[in-house]
C-alpha cells in the first residue's frame, strides 16, 4: 500500500526532525485508516476507532485528516494538478496535448496507480473501496474539478482564450478518467496489467489522437 500512503520527505536539522515526525504520523494515520477501510468497509469504521487503532486523538486525526474521506484520497489531492504541472515543465517548443500524451504513457508503462492499469491486489482493493462509495466517489469528482480548474489556468496562460482554455481542460481531464476507469474494470475482471498493457496504450493514444483532431 505504500503508493497510497503520504511518503516520508528527509530534513535536516531541529525543524526537519519535527517534521518528519509529523510526517510518519500522518503516514501512520492513514495506512491504518485505508487498511481498516479495506477489511471492514468505510462506513463501518468510525473515526474513534481508527484514532485508537493509530494510537492518536481524535483531535489529532482530526489535525491531519479534516475529513473522514481525506484519511482515503490523500494521494488524490497530490494528483489533481498533476495535468497542470505537466504542461507547466513541458519541454521547449512541446505542446501541452504532446506533453500530457508523453505522461500518460510513461504513467502507464511504470503501472502508475492513478492510470488503473495496477494489478497489485491492495490496490484494486483501494479502488474497489473508492468506485463502491459513495462520498468518496463525490469527493474523487471534487479533486477532478479542481483538476480542470487548475489545467485550464495553465492553458489560458500558455496563450488559449478562457473559453477554448475551460472546455480543452474538461475534455483533457475526463478523457484521462475515463482512459483510468477502463483499465480498472478490465483489471477486476481478471485480466493482468501486463496482458492489458498493449490495448491501454492503444486507447491512450487513440484519445490522444481525438483530443487533438478536435482542439485544433
Amino acid at each position: 500500500m505504500e503508493n497510497l500512503v503520504p511518503k516520508v520527505v528527509p530534513g535536516d536539522g531541529t525543524d526537519g526532525l519535527r517534521e518528519r515526525k509529523k510526517l510518519r504520523l500522518r503516514e501512520t494515520i492513514g495506512a491504518t485508516a485505508i487498511r481498516m477501510f479495506l477489511e471492514s468497509g468505510f462506513d463501518q469504521v468510525s473515526i474513534t476507532e481508527i484514532a485508537h487503532t493509530a494510537g492518536v486523538s481524535r483531535r489529532t486525526l482530526f489535525s491531519y485528516f479534516p475529513a473522514k474521506e481525506d484519511l482515503v484520497l490523500q494521494r488524490f489531492a497530490d494528483h489533481e494538478d498533476e495535468a497542470a504541472r505537466t504542461v507547466r515543465a513541458r519541454r521547449t517548443g512541446q505542446s501541452p496535448l504532446k506533453a500530457l500524451r508523453e505522461f500518460q504513457l510513461s504513467a502507464l508503462q511504470r503501472r502508475d496507480p492513478y492510470t488503473g492499469l495496477n494489478d497489485d491486489p491492495e490496490i484494486s482493493a483501494f479502488f474497489r473501496l473508492v468506485l463502491s462509495t459513495e462520498s468518496l466517489q463525490a469527493r474523487v469528482m471534487r479533486y477532478t474539478s479542481r483538476g480542470i480548474d487548475a489545467l485550464a489556468k495553465e492553458l489560458q496562460g500558455n496563450g488559449s482564450d478562457p473559453l477554448t482554455a475551460r472546455l480543452a481542460a474538461v475534455q483533457i481531464i475526463m478523457v484521462l478518467h475515463e482512459l483510468a476507469l477502463m483499465n480498472h474494470e478490465c483489471i477486476l475482471n481478471g485480466q493482468s496489467a501486463a496482458d492489458r498493457y498493449p490495448e491501454a496504450i492503444r486507447a491512450t493514444s487513440r484519445a490522444f489522437d481525438l483530443l487533438q483532431a478536435g482542439l485544433k
